[in-house]
């Protein structure tokens, strides 16, 4: 009898021990790796203007003219990205030391709607002449159309010209806006000065 209740004793330790062999490797599992974090998406570009778009764009409103845009548009974006607006219209300026500038156009935005603009400023500065100009501008953070009414004052070091287009910028509460001219005439100077846009015309530059 004591050696069945041996045999009996022997059987018991025996499950106990592979019961524990089996809990520790059950527990000891290392579990898979988290699935990698999926990377940021990038910002928004639903209300912005591809270059393509503002090239395309262009090219209708200048035609013939319109050889050199492509390369002012690409340094415009270069410095301040993709525009979220544009306006298409046309000016007549002139000066000698002081001079004026009157145009109205048409702002395009992708979701917010079109909406027509008039604008005029002074010039004071090292230029002289005239001219009359078919004008695209691009128009960077801007919140809402009503925000193009104001003042925008010029950005030294900003003029740029090539193949027969000159480019500027101008800025004011956080909005820039370029500038693209082409036509008989076209100055670059050394100025100073603004434009304010309005919703209705005027000859009252200040």
């Amino acid at each position: 009898m004591s050696a069945r209740f041996r045999a009996a004793a022997i059987a018991s330790v025996m499950a106990v021990i592979a019961s524990t062999s089996g809990m520790a490797q059950t527990t000891g599992t290392i579990p898979p790796p988290a699935p990698p974090s999926q990377p940021p998406l990038p910002p928004s570009t639903t209300n912005q203007y591809s270059s393509n778009e503002i090239i395309d764009a262009g090219h209708r409103f200048f035609g013939s003219m319109s050889h050199g845009l492509a390369k002012v548009v690409e340094k415009a974006v270069s410095k301040w990205g993709l525009p979220n607006g544009y306006i298409l219209g046309e000016e007549a300026s002139g000066a000698f030391i002081g001079g004026l500038r009157y145009g109205d156009g048409m702002l395009y935005t992708r979701n917010a709607g079109d909406v027509r603009v008039f604008w005029e400023g002074p010039s004071l500065g090292f230029d002289a002449g005239g001219d009359g100009a078919r004008t695209m501008m691009l128009v960077y953070s801007l919140p809402q159309t009503g925000a193009i009414f104001d003042r925008f004052g010029g950005i030294t070091g900003s003029a740029y010209l090539v193949g027969g287009f000159g480019m500027t910028a101008l800025t004011g509460n956080n909005i820039v806006v370029v500038p693209i001219r082409s036509g008989v005439g076209l100055r670059l100077g050394a100025n100073l000065g603004y434009l304010k846009f309005t919703d209705s015309p005027t000859w009252n530059p200040f």
